[in-house]
């Protein structure tokens, strides 16, 4: 097949594209570099075009012959979104209502798309998220976009009948990760002021959990949705690791200092992922337990 990723120079879309080309696969990357662009993420067998999913004519470019996309390109950061909701509007609802036209302009089989457990809002602690039955109220500008975009997935599906997947990612960590970028999270972060010797920075109390997931599960989970005869009709679907730690537990996990800051504006307190629904239409299931993932990125990065 030959598949389109959109952001596909960043940390997700670059694992992604490396497991297709594994898998035989074409895979053509839509991306503007917005995130930055990282050497060590240019794969040699990706046709690489600098676009941006907002233009018609980019896209156009991209879409012939095209049999599913990948729709990845965002603008992910939640602090960003809340300093700048105009942009991130503009790149994360047009940008995806674009891609949507794109791909149905050009017959494109399949989209699936990149969603954010940020949509959820906050929880109580220890409740588990389930899609389809939890009234989701979004805290960030970010996380309403990303809502928006789920339901015009849905929307095109229903409507037009282009087969569309919204997967729902929880705190992504892994290999190719920007210790800087938005999906780096506080296991990037951690990593880096380990490296370097400084205190690990927890904001507040510490005592936000996420469900730290592993970006080969993502992966696993996205070619699944774009392949699997059992989705297409504007699921939504949770891939997370199911195993909620709290950040204070990830500093042990690292083996090192911290250090207090404030707290970040629009962050839940609790997140964590029921995983049944892509157990059930994806027969997916995370591999990587957070102490293996965390343990192999140390090692990586050279750090004890």
């Amino acid at each position: 097949m030959k598949y389109l990723i959109t952001g596909g120079a960043g940390f997700i879309g670059t694992n992604l594209a490396k497991q297709l080309l594994a898998e035989g696969h074409k895979v053509v990357v839509i991306d503007n570099y917005a995130g930055g662009k990282k050497d060590d993420r240019i794969l040699t067998d990706v046709e690489y075009v600098d676009g941006d999913i907002r233009n018609e004519a980019d896209l156009d470019k991209v879409c012939i012959g095209i049999n599913g996309i990948f729709h990845m390109a965002a603008l992910p950061r939640v602090t960003y979104s809340v300093e700048n909701p105009d942009l991130t509007h503009d790149v994360n609802v047009n940008g995806t209502l674009q891609v949507l036209l794109a791909a149905k302009k050009h017959d494109v089989k399949r989209v699936v798309f990149s969603s954010s457990s940020s949509t959820y809002g906050g929880t109580e602690p220890g409740q588990l998220l389930v899609e389809d039955n939890f009234v989701k109220k979004p805290m960030s500008p970010y996380a309403l976009h990303k809502f928006i975009g789920e339901h015009y997935c849905r929307l095109f599906s229903d409507l037009y009948g282009l087969e569309t997947v919204a997967l729902i990612y929880f705190n992504v960590y892994g290999p190719y990760f920007d210790p800087e970028g938005a999906y780096a999270l506080v296991v990037g972060k951690f990593l880096k002021q380990k490296k370097e010797g400084q205190p690990m920075t927890v904001c507040g109390d510490g005592e936000y959990f996420r469900d730290y997931t592993h970006v080969k599960d993502v992966v696993s989970a996205n070619i699944l949705a774009m392949q699997a005869d059992t989705v297409g009709k504007g699921e939504i679907i949770n891939i997370g690791c199911g195993r909620p730690t709290s950040v204070n537990e990830l500093v042990k996990i690292m083996g090192g200092e911290s250090i207090g800051v404030p707290p970040r504006a629009g962050d839940p307190r609790f997140s964590g992922a029921d995983n049944s629904k892509a157990k059930k239409l994806l027969n997916w299931e995370p591999t990587v337990k957070l102490e293996d993932g965390v343990a192999e990125l140390k090692q990586e990065w050279g750090v004890e």
